[in-house]
């Protein structure tokens, strides 16, 4: 299923991947090169007219990091989830802090999500 993007965000999603924060800098070594139960997934990934942190597209799942610009953001944050839920996208939310002192332990929770989202038969090798 290809999502819909602006294209105009691919220089800004460019730009975020470079100058990524301390906890998506400290979570994407356990998310690159298909670790996660063999899912693929992307840093920085637009989106209709957003960037999310992470997407898996076989998963159509989003992994957000909230940090303290979310807390000014909320019901842009509310707005933007929900918009992009009628894409089929699906969200798993970590607090900045949460990831910075354990990414091991978020990455396990993606895990766990997979293992709980995923039919038997639905692992990308098959």
């Amino acid at each position: 299923m290809k999502l819909p993007f602006d294209r105009a965000l691919l220089k800004l999603a460019r730009d975020l991947r470079n100058n990524s924060t301390l906890s998506e800098t400290m979570l994407w070594p356990y998310l690159k090169g298909r670790q996660r139960s063999g899912y693929d997934f992307h840093r920085q990934k637009p989106i209709d007219c957003y960037i999310v942190d992470f997407f898996c597209p076989r998963l159509l799942l989003a992994v957000e990091i909230d940090g303290a610009s979310h807390d000014l953001k909320g019901a842009k944050d509310e707005e933007r989830q929900h918009r992009l839920e009628q894409l089929g996208i699906r969200f798993l939310r970590f607090e900045d802090r949460t990831v910075r002192s354990n990414p091991a332990a978020a990455a396990a929770a993606i895990d766990q999500w997979i293992e709980a989202h995923t039919p038997p038969f639905g692992h990308p090798s098959c």
